[in-house]
C-alpha cells in the first residue's frame, strides 16, 4: 500500500516539475508580448512551449513526465505594423511583432495552474494517508 502512495507522490511530483516549467514560459512569454526586433527587418521574440515525454519510471513504479527542452513556435506568423520611426523596421517602414497572445497566453497558464493544483493535491493527499498509516502502526 505505501509502495502504491509513493508512486502517486512520485508521478504528480514530476507533474509539479513540469508545469512549473510550463508557468515559467508562459510568463516569459508574456513578458515579451510587446516586443519588436532591435535590427531592421529582424524577428522579435518568438513564443516558447514546453516540451514534455512520459515515461514510465521503474524505481518508483510509477508513470512520469519530463520536461526534455522548448520549441519555439514557428507556425504562428509574425504581424507587422506599419512604424517607420522604430528601429525594428525594414526599408518599407513595417516592423514585425511578436507571436505571443497575451489571451492564448492566459489561459495555458491558468490551465497550467490548475494542473500544478491537481498535483499538489495528490501528493497532499498521499502524505495524509501515509501519517495515517503511521498513527495505526503506532497504536
Amino acid at each position: 500500500m505505501s509502495s502504491d502512495l509513493m508512486s502517486a507522490m512520485s508521478a504528480a511530483a514530476s507533474g509539479l516539475r513540469a508545469q512549473t516549467v510550463r508557468i515559467r514560459l508562459s510568463a516569459e512569454n508574456i513578458a515579451n508580448a510587446d516586443t519588436t526586433s532591435t535590427t531592421p527587418g529582424g524577428d522579435p521574440y518568438r513564443r516558447k512551449a514546453p516540451v514534455f515525454r512520459a515515461y514510465f519510471d521503474r524505481e518508483s513504479n510509477a508513470q512520469r513526465v519530463k520536461v526534455t527542452g522548448e520549441r519555439e513556435d514557428t507556425k504562428t506568423p509574425f504581424v507587422e505594423k506599419y512604424d517607420p520611426s522604430n528601429p525594428g523596421a525594414d526599408a518599407k517602414g513595417y516592423v514585425k511583432l511578436s507571436n505571443v497572445s497575451p489571451l492564448v497566453e492566459m489561459a495555458d497558464l491558468r490551465d497550467a495552474q490548475r494542473a500544478y493544483e491537481a498535483n499538489l493535491n495528490v501528493v497532499e493527499a498521499s502524505r495524509s494517508m501515509m501519517m495515517g498509516i503511521i498513527n495505526i502502526l503506532k497504536t
